[in-house]
């Protein structure tokens, strides 16, 4: 098994926002620090949108439209060995932070999922699935010489080996109209409503995220995102009652995760304020 050496940990790791129960975190700051400073065994759930690396100069159709790929800094490639290396890197830091039994969702294209995949395999995690996303309404490829882009895959791992992970199999199953759930998912990108506080280049439907965290954890258990981006990850599972640990760098996709964030826990309240005016429900004699 490849071995990659520990980061260093922070002592006091900066946090961004946190909600009163506690059961909503954000740090800012490196995954790689962040991930050292947090205790080992401590995470059941983890779902990754890393860098694609594919801000590289291409372009894209966007609303009709050709327009520039380039989605910051962070999404430049460094070239095949740095970018493999930084997988293994961070892959490496969320497999310390797993519970014996947790398992990791990564999200990507061709650009960077085989090098997750392969990563993933020197570091002794245990491949369940490679899940095909289609996206339902892709853009249109516009040169003309390649089949559309209209998937993304996701690869599901165990910790390791002997991991026994959680799987709700009824629930997806009675999802799925009865049948088991396949690895093919029809899912359409994010609703305009999951943008009305801001847009975040790579942001995932809340339905693939809502549909993995129902997947694979339990209530209470604890969620990662150390790309936490615009906080969809969060938002799934505060929504269904998990406890949530995002990291992001930069300040402007925190504030846009904490508004989604307040925005939820607005209308959580109003429900209650709702169920007490009802008062209980009268039993039919």
């Amino acid at each position: 098994m490849y071995a990659i050496k520990a980061e260093k940990p922070l002592e006091t790791p900066e946090i961004y926002f946190q909600s009163h129960d506690a059961r909503f975190t954000l740090y800012q700051g490196n995954c790689f620090e962040v991930l050292a400073s947090l205790p080992a065994e401590s995470v059941d759930l983890i779902f990754a949108d890393p860098p694609y690396f594919l801000s590289n100069g291409g372009v894209t159709c966007k609303s009709g439209r050709m327009v520039s790929v380039h989605k910051g800094e962070w999404d430049v490639s460094q070239g095949v060995e740095e970018n493999h290396e930084f997988n293994l890197r961070w892959l490496s830091a969320c497999r310390r932070v797993l519970r014996p039994n947790g398992s990791i969702f990564v999200s990507g294209t061709r650009h960077v999922i085989f090098s997750v995949g392969f990563a993933m395999q020197q570091l002794g995690f245990k491949m369940l699935n490679d899940i095909a996303w289609f996206k339902v309404t892709p853009p249109p490829n516009l040169s003309c010489r390649y089949f559309t882009h209209a998937t993304e895959t996701i690869l599901w791992a165990g910790r390791d080996a002997k991991t026994k992970h959680c799987f709700n199999y009824k629930e997806m199953k009675a999802e799925n109209g009865g049948k088991q759930m396949q690895s093919l998912w029809s899912l359409r990108p994010p609703l305009k409503a999951e943008k009305r506080f801001g847009k975040h280049p790579t942001q995932k439907p809340l339905a693939l995220l809502d549909r993995i965290v129902r997947a694979a954890s339990e209530r209470d258990h604890v969620v990662l995102d150390p790309f936490s981006g615009s906080g969809t990850t969060g938002i799934a599972s505060a929504r269904l009652g998990r406890r949530y640990i995002g990291i992001e760098l930069d300040d402007n996709y925190l504030e846009l995760a904490r508004k989604r964030f307040g925005d939820l826990a607005g209308e959580v309240a109003e429900a209650k304020v709702k169920s007490r005016k009802r008062g209980p429900a009268k039993v039919a004699r």
